[in-house]
């Protein structure tokens, strides 16, 4: 983790906001998060996820989510604290801040209504689980443009997280990889979702100190947003899995088998949540 933070978040978190940091200089717009926070991290969970491989049992055992109540909680909780993520990048509390709070708050429910919507169409069922992960997906696409958008683009951002990401989750199966927790498919497409949407709906009617997106007249910033994509995806991708695999040879990322069976809370801790 600190090996992470320290070659892979903190020079990305620079190159967009740093004073001087390049991808900044360049113009590319990133209000809370979308490079360092979401792409970076999803780019990195895919690094992982091969190099760790899947877990045991994976696709023939029941592997879901083993308490809907607390993920529940969960994503409650991590709703309300998305507010100060992305409210709290204005660095004051003034129109600018309640925009981004406002913003946030729309995607967040309309990703979750997408989500819901997706899961109704394609499998007959809408799922609470499918709820919390359309919400987590809509907080985490409106990021980078939650201080750029009004509350309408916030509200069609949302939308396009929920399909999106409701894909991406379907992408795994496809491709193989083993993402517990869905972070490539909810970050990592969401992240790049988000950034482009900058790129589009961008106003400088909300934001003077950013730039307008291509719906204002701006040609050329859908070309900078996609390229701060794509320079994202590779450095997170590269660093994070030589730092991954170099620790994998020195120490060994995977534990035994026989503690994987028995579960890290026995192995690690000598204690479990449930004693039944």
């Amino acid at each position: 983790s600190l090996l992470w933070a320290t070659f892979v978040y903190n020079p990305l978190a620079h190159w967009i906001w740093g004073n001087g940091g390049w991808l900044g200089r360049m113009g590319a717009l990133d209000f809370a998060g979308g490079v360092a926070v979401h792409v970076g991290s999803g780019a990195a969970a895919l690094a992982a996820a091969m190099i760790l491989g899947k877990r045991r049992g994976y696709g023939t055992e029941n592997l879901k989510p083993h308490n809907l109540p607390m993920t529940l909680l969960g994503a409650g909780i991590l709703w309300f604290g998305w507010f100060g993520f992305n409210a709290g990048s204005a660095l004051s509390a003034g129109a600018l801040a309640g925009s981004a709070f406002v913003a946030t708050h729309i995607a967040g429910t309309t990703g979750a209504l997408a989500w819901i919507a997706m899961e109704w169409k394609m499998s007959g069922k809408a799922t609470t689980l499918g709820a919390a992960s359309g919400a987590i997906a809509g907080l985490a696409t409106i990021t980078p443009a939650a201080g750029f958008v009004g509350p309408l683009w916030a509200a069609l951002i949302g939308v396009l997280a929920g399909v999106g990401c409701y894909f991406g989750i379907l992408a795994k199966n496809r491709f193989g990889y083993d993402d517990s927790l869905d972070v490539v498919g909810i970050h990592g497409v969401g992240g790049v979702i988000g950034l482009l949407a900058a790129g589009l709906f961008a106003s400088m009617a909300i934001n003077p100190g950013g730039a307008g997106g291509l719906f204002y007249g701006n040609t050329s910033q859908l070309g900078i947003q996609a390229f701060t994509v794509l320079v994202t995806i590779v450095y997170a991708f590269v660093v994070s899995y030589i730092l991954l695999k170099v620790i994998d040879k020195l120490f060994g990322l995977r534990v035994s088998e026989r503690d994987e069976i028995n579960g890290l809370d026995l192995s690690e801790h000598e204690e479990t949540a449930y004693n039944f």
